[in-house]
């Protein structure tokens, strides 16, 4: 079995860090380059940055701050927001980025995920997905920093992600996201059950016991989180020694 992973995730909008709620009610939370550093030095497995505006504005993604952290952090970085090019995975990765995250472009563009992983490697390529229930009972995929619904059923799309050769997939319920009220257990079990490759949990840890209840109750093989973090409220060596505590293989 997979040791499992922490990963804070860095949320930045015009080069400073921001948390919201439901990707509402933004606030400002610092600086991200000290962030990661800060997070780099408690143990962090990985590092996210995802520049949340990019898509939405039409931008490219923040390399100078992806530039930055690369000097001062030294575990795996994923970088994320505006990608919609191989040339902007490249730009990325020349940068200091150890992995790309595609979400709304790959949506759009599903040719860019087998492009991507075809060229870099299907290591460098996760594919970071929004999700929120429909009033069918099932779950409808989200673009453009959760604004706007698609027509597709998240269970068909991970199974293209994977067919496409996507090396991981950062799942984020826009249900649970800045709410607290732990990860959403349900979306995750039916993505797990659906693919083989790793699946990240996102959106919704809201106090310590979440990160082993997502370990214990899903195959998932990574917890992200950001506020919880962001804020004091947690360190990543608490959550670590907790879920050991519980028998979990950590990183």
């Amino acid at each position: 079995m997979l040791a499992k992973r922490i990963i804070p995730c860095l949320d930045v909008r015009h080069g400073k860090v921001v948390k919201g709620i439901n990707f509402e009610g933004v606030r400002d939370v610092g600086d991200p380059v000290a962030c990661a550093a800060e997070y780099n030095r408690q143990g962090a497995d990985e590092i996210v940055f995802y520049d949340i505006v990019a898509s939405y504005e039409g931008r490219g993604t923040f390399l100078d701050v992806v530039r930055e952290t690369a000097k001062q952090v030294f575990v795996p970085l994923t970088v994320g927001g505006g990608i919609s090019t191989v040339a902007d995975m490249r730009e990325a990765l020349r940068a200091g980025a150890d992995k790309i995250s595609i979400n709304s472009a790959a949506v759009k563009n599903p040719q860019l995920i087998s492009e991507g992983a075809e060229i870099f490697g299907s290591q460098c390529i996760v594919v970071g997905i929004d999700a929120k229930r429909n009033k069918d009972g099932g779950f409808t995929v989200y673009v453009n920093g959760g604004r706007v619904a698609m027509p597709v059923d998240l269970l068909d799309w991970v199974v293209e992600v994977e067919r496409r050769g996507a090396g991981e997939i950062c799942l984020n319920s826009i249900d649970t996201d800045g709410v607290r009220g732990g990860f959403d257990i349900e979306m995750l079990q039916a993505v797990c059950k659906r693919v083989k490759i790793p699946v990240i949990a996102s959106g919704g840890a809201g106090k310590l016991s979440d990160f082993a209840s997502v370990f214990q109750q899903t195959t998932v093989t990574a917890a992200l989180a950001a506020s919880l973090f962001h804020f004091g409220e947690l360190t990543i060596p608490e959550v670590k020694a907790d879920c050991r505590a519980k028998g979990i293989a950590m990183r």
